[in-house]
């Protein structure tokens, strides 16, 4: 006999593994995509297929190679489960527009056809829970319910998701367990999916009784932060929760669909157990509703108030924060800075593969005369400004903070521009995707904490590292496609009486 005893802070309960006469099989697989139906254009397959911060789409045995010691939840799946493994594919896409069509389908269909071939016992799979397509407003139980027609409704299906899941009733009914990341910034990953191994085999073994509830308020991204009360302190509690598995997903608000906002799944083998920590949590939930604050000031405010500190001092530009669908392009506080004269300040990463291609063209302290971002024009207008190229970067680099240490990233060429006449340089990146580590400064040459203000394109993720340079934090709005006061957003598919 051998014994598992849950993670730290789990369920207080141990799992007596009877020796079997075969080892069960499982399949696992991994579909990512955060959606954000209010950003511009599509996602694409080929979006899926090519590297950017996480690992470019992978197949096969592959797997276990490409995520071994990763902080990503199939790689807890995969160190924790003691069942023979059956890797299929795995892709994910930076958090963006509605996914196309054929990438679902073909992604989809690949995970289904795999799990048709191999026959296991049951399934894994490493997914988000905010995936919205053309077609379905709920990416992923459209995933389990083609599992479900191919494999019968008794088949076993596991998924692990973000803290930003839109959790709808029909993937808590089609999924038999669910685990949820428990901090934001994300830096469980790998428990996460360790979590679901071991709740899948509890569930194998001995059936558990589950409970879902929705609550009924829309909660903002940069208030949702588990660095800062109210989620501090409730997802302390759940933490403390005595039952074999509860977990409370905050949502993602940008996303127009009926199942938008926070919900809980509880698991236990006694339902009245499951409904009582359900329970338990919504009350917690509901309770510190007034006490969500966004935490946003105006982007001039933001600049005046870290001008008069000591720095270093951060900026995050979280309504265009690439990982929750902005264009990662606008150029609304890299302006504000500019117009304050701001003496000393650094940002990363503006999306603008002309500007860095320019910059590659032209070489290392070369002058230049550039359109910088704004190429969406919706949010903001390209910058005219004459730069100096003092930095070039194939953009490859291995990402060294709490999120993602370990994960290789490709933001392809990148440049570090000096706009000329002032103490501002903006790095200009060719691939899309939100600062969450200080290495997106250094693979051009900038270490950020010798600079007065850092200013990232990132919501909440930046913390995890960042927080080592500076506590002083400010969340500056400017337009973009992550609006983070859920006043502005034209919401019209929602369901009733959800609060916001």
């Amino acid at each position: 006999m051998r014994f598992y005893l849950a993670t730290k802070g789990e369920c207080d309960f141990v799992i007596n593994t009877i020796e079997r006469k075969s080892m069960i099989r499982i399949a696992i697989a991994g579909f990512q995509h955060e959606t954000n139906t209010f950003a511009p254009g599509e996602t694409t397959l080929d979006q899926f297929t090519r590297q950017g911060s996480w690992p470019a789409l992978t197949r096969g045995k592959e797997i276990f190679q490409v995520f071994e010691g990763l902080n990503i939840p199939i790689s807890g799946f995969i160190d924790s489960s003691k069942a023979q493994l059956h890797p299929i594919v795995w892709a994910m896409a930076e958090p963006g527009g509605y996914v196309s069509d054929d990438a679902f389908d073909e992604i989809s269909n690949e995970i289904v056809d795999g799990i048709k071939r191999i026959q296991p016992d049951a399934a894994y799979l490493d997914l988000h829970g905010a995936m919205v397509t053309h077609q379905f407003d709920d990416g992923e139980a459209e995933i389990l319910r083609r599992i479900k027609d191919a494999m019968g409704e008794d088949f076993p299906v596991a998924i692990s998701l973000d803290l930003h899941a839109n959790i709808s009733s029909q993937l808590f009914e089609l999924a038999n367990v669910i685990t949820i990341y428990r901090t934001y910034p994300h830096v469980d990953f790998f428990e996460t999916g360790a979590r679901a191994a071991q709740l899948l085999e509890f569930e194998m073994k001995w059936g558990l009784a589950k409970s879902f509830r929705q609550v009924d308020f829309l909660i903002p991204i940069t208030a949702q932060s588990t660095e800062y009360e109210p989620a501090k302190s409730i997802y302390h509690e759940i933490l403390q929760v005595k039952c074999t598995s509860v977990d409370l997903a905050m949502g993602f608000p940008p996303a127009d669909i009926p199942s938008c906002g926070a919900s809980i799944v509880a698991y236990d083998p006694v339902l009245e157990e499951a409904d009582a920590k359900a329970d338990y949590i919504l009350q917690l939930i509901t309770g510190a509703e007034a006490k969500f604050d966004p935490k946003l000031v105006s982007a001039k405010s933001a600049i005046l108030q870290a001008s008069s500190l000591a720095g270093p001092v951060i900026i995050a530009d979280p309504q265009d924060n690439p990982g929750a669908g902005g264009t990662g392009d606008t150029t609304g506080i890299l302006r504000a800075l500019i117009e304050a004269e701001v003496t000393d300040a650094v940002m990363a990463v503006l999306h603008d593969p002309a500007s860095a291609k320019a910059a590659k063209e032209a070489g290392i302290d070369a002058d230049l005369a550039l359109f910088l971002g704004g190429r969406e024009r919706f949010y903001s207008e390209p910058m005219s400004a004459n730069v100096r190229v003092i930095a070039l970067s194939d953009g490859k680099f291995t990402c060294t903070g709490p999120v993602a240490g370990g994960s290789k990233a490709d933001l392809g060429t990148m440049a570090r521009l000096q706009i000329k006449n002032t103490g501002i340089q903006v790095v200009v990146g060719s691939h899309r995707c939100q600062n969450w580590d200080q290495e997106f400064f250094r693979v051009v040459g900038i270490e950020p904490a010798d600079h007065h203000i850092i200013c990232v394109k990132s919501a909440v993720h930046f913390i995890a590292d960042y927080k080592s340079i500076s506590d002083k934090i400010f969340f500056a709005i400017s337009p973009g496609a992550n609006l983070c006061d859920l006043s502005q957003i034209p919401f019209s598919r929602l369901r009733p009486n959800l609060r916001f």
